[in-house]
């Protein structure tokens, strides 16, 4: 019982409310069902900790385990999460074909879907830049078909050479 109220979303020890519990010991095993005080006694005898990691289940399912490396864990398991959410990039040109236009722009979806931001490129080369108003069309396209997956996070703009939008996730 080194730890009394370490976290409000997990409670620990003497935080647990259920009268019984199914212990799980550290290496996993299913020890049973016992009173909240025996599950303790048992962590404290062990020096670890009690948590209690399903409390919707019946019975409250704890297990014996040294909490400050379970939250640590569950600290990196989020961050982890967190870091695969990345800008992706998609390139378009004003002369494509309606195929490969339908493939990147199922890309961007599927992208949108996992809850990547994209950021839809057109490039322009030679006499192509005098035309920038396709760039803008193609752009516009792009936000109609993408509408119900994801909606634009930055408008249209003009960088040199290219002109591109961002899109998050969300939508309709």
């Amino acid at each position: 019982m080194r730890r009394e109220k370490i976290s409000n979303e997990t409670r620990v020890n003497h935080e647990i409310t259920a009268g019984e519990v199914r212990v799980i010991d550290k290496d996993g095993e299913q020890i049973g069902v016992m009173s909240l005080e025996d599950a303790l006694k048992e962590a404290e005898d062990q020096d670890l900790d009690l948590v209690e990691v399903a409390p919707e289940a019946d019975p409250v399912v704890a297990k014996i385990l040294d909490y400050g490396k379970y939250k640590y864990k569950q600290q990196k398991k989020k961050q982890k999460q967190q870091k695969k959410k990345k800008l992706k990039t998609i390139k378009f040109s004003i002369k494509i074909e309606e195929h490969d236009f339908n493939t990147k722009v199922n890309h961007i979806k599927k992208f949108l879907k996992d809850g990547h931001k994209v950021r839809a490129t057109v490039f322009f080369r030679g006499r192509e830049k005098a035309h920038k108003d396709r760039g803008y069309d193609l752009l516009d396209d792009i936000k109609e078909e993408v509408q119900e997956v994801g909606e634009v996070d930055q408008k249209p703009t003009q960088k040199g050479q290219v002109v591109q939008m961002l899109l998050k996730p969300g939508g309709d």
